[in-house]
Parts: structure tokens; sequence; C-alpha cells
């Protein structure tokens, strides 16, 4: 090795930057995307299924469910939806792997490379983007929804701020593409402190939002208040989820600016907000399954294959 490359191997450390992202891409494939949705959900009346789900990992297990449980519905904007945000969930999972594969096997030996941003990692951060605005935008769409008959000036609020945080996303794309080498992400720090601050704020707001229209939507009846009161306590576990998230991000860049471990933080966000929004859809399916454990006609097995068999109406489906 150069003396030159035994220079740059001096600026930063091995294992809290590449060491950092290969730890980031391995959670957000074989865990996150598992624990999040079956440790609120599932657990308490399927824990065989939360423990396959864990070893498996990934959204296709949220996204079979919500099909198994949906079908002979027709296809509904929700459907495309699942479909959009697994097809997007998967490509990023490509993206960071491969530009794990690009610095710690193809040039593990080429200090210069190391030092320069690989394409997928500037491409993922579209992928991140395109996901987030994805999921709120369809939260947003609930909420307006939720708000029929009521006023209009909760979803209008949430969409401005959702409009708002696209715009400085973009920037943040923008500078994120100006950038050749990993030194140059400390001139767009700003960038990444507005977009994750504008992306924490729409979270308060969505929650915020979904939560009150579900406290005004009481009916006076024990079971219905009981599932209201769950949903909310659900949509305030997610939104603190993705927030405190977020806010790592943030502060780990803050703190510590010459690492990737901001970066490893940043690659489990897009997963946390998949999860999320494919867990509020598969909610009633888990509402009824706990429900009517009593039932055991709702559930077949076959060969170790497990097939739900509660079907929802298209109506049904564009409801909390």
């Amino acid at each position: 090795m150069s003396s030159s490359a035994q220079d740059l191997t001096t600026q930063f450390d091995i294992g809290t930057t590449f060491g950092a992202l290969f730890i980031g891409v391995v959670i957000a494939a074989m865990f996150v995307n598992s624990f999040v949705v079956q440790s609120k959900l599932c657990i308490s009346c399927r824990p065989d299924l939360f423990l396959r789900n864990s070893l498996f990992g990934l959204s296709n297990v949220q996204t079979f469910i919500y099909f198994q449980t949906n079908k002979g519905t027709g296809m509904s904007l929700f459907k495309l939806a699942v479909i959009w945000l697994w097809i997007l969930d998967a490509l990023h999972l490509a993206l960071i792997v491969h530009c794990v594969y690009h610095y710690l096997v193809i040039n593990y030996t080429n200090v210069n490379a190391l030092m320069g941003i690989v394409w997928s990692f500037k491409l993922q951060i579209i992928v991140d983007v395109f996901i987030i605005l994805t999921v709120h935008l369809l939260y947003c769409y609930r909420i307006w929804i939720m708000s029929k008959g009521r006023s209009r000036i909760l979803p209008i609020a949430a969409g401005i701020i959702i409009i708002i945080n696209s715009g400085i996303a973009i920037a943040l794309i923008w500078a994120i593409y100006q950038c050749h080498v990993f030194s140059d992400l400390l001139q767009v720090q700003w960038a990444i402190y507005m977009t994750l601050a504008t992306i924490t704020f729409a979270d308060v707001v969505v929650a915020s939002s979904l939560c009150y229209l579900l406290a005004t939507s009481r009916t006076g009846f024990s079971s219905t208040d009981s599932w209201i009161t769950k949903l909310m306590a659900y949509i305030i576990n997610n939104g603190c989820l993705t927030s405190v998230c977020s806010i790592a991000v943030v502060i780990t860049c803050a703190a510590m600016p010459t690492n990737f471990i901001f970066v490893a933080i940043d690659f489990l966000l897009a997963k946390l907000y998949v999860n999320s929004f494919l867990a509020l859809m598969n909610a009633r399916y888990y509402a009824q399954m706990n429900a009517d454990t009593d039932s055991s006609h709702l559930f077949h097995s076959h060969h170790g294959v497990f097939r739900p068999e509660i079907h929802m109406s298209a109506s049904e489906d564009e409801e909390l």
C-alpha cells in the first residue's frame, strides 16, 4: 500500500464508517421489518408467527397478510399503494446492499475508492424520500377520509406540511448529488437537519390528527371505544418510533459527523415507515384475530403454511 493510501486510512475509522453501514444493512434486512409490526399487534395472538417473522424479516410477510385478508375485494388505491411500497422497499434494500458491497468487497483494498460516494448511496436517498412521502400522503388521505362531514382543516394542514417537506427533501437530494466524496457531506448538513426536522414535524401532525379524529369518533360502546383507544396508542407508538429514529440521525450526525453511524440509522428509517403503514393496513385483521381467539375456523393450517381467511370489503379497506 502506498504512503498516500496509508495517509488516507488514518482519516477515518473503518469500524465506525463502513462497519456501521454494514450493521445498518443487516438490521434493515433481517430485523426491523418484522419487529416493528409484530411486537405491537401479533405477538399476543400468534407468538409462532412473530418468531418466524423475526427470522425472515423484510416486509414480505406483511404484504402477504394484507393481500390474503383483502383478496376478492378487487384492486383499490391502498392495494396499489402496498405494491408500490413493497417495490420501493425492495429497491431500497438492494441499493444499500450494493453500497456496502461496493465498499467492503469490490474496493476493500482500494482506499481511494472508499473516499468517493458510490451512485447507489445517492440513489437510495431518493428512494428513501419517495417512501416517506408516499406514506405521509397515504396517512393524509386517511385523515381526509376520517374528516368527512367535519372541518377539512386537519387534512389541508397536513397536506401543506407534506408539500413543504417534499420541497426540502428535493433540496437535500440536489445537495447530495453535488457531493463526490464523503467529506463533502459536512457541507450539506443543513439540508439533512432541515429534512429530518420537517419529517419529524409531519409525523407529529399526522399522528395528532389521526388521534384527534379517532377520539372524537367514540360511540359509547365499550368494545368499539376499546378498539379506538388501542388504535390511538398504536398510532402514537409508531409516530414516536419514526420520530425517534429521525432525531437519532440528527443527533449522531451532529455529534459524530466524521463517521457513518448516522447513515446506518438512516438506513432503518425507510423500513420503519413502510412497516408502520403496512401494520396499520393489517390492524383490523390483527384486532379480529385477537377478539376471536375462540373461533378456530378463522385460521387453517395446511402443511405448515399460515393461511389467514378474514375478508374485508373494499369500503372497510379504506377506513381505520
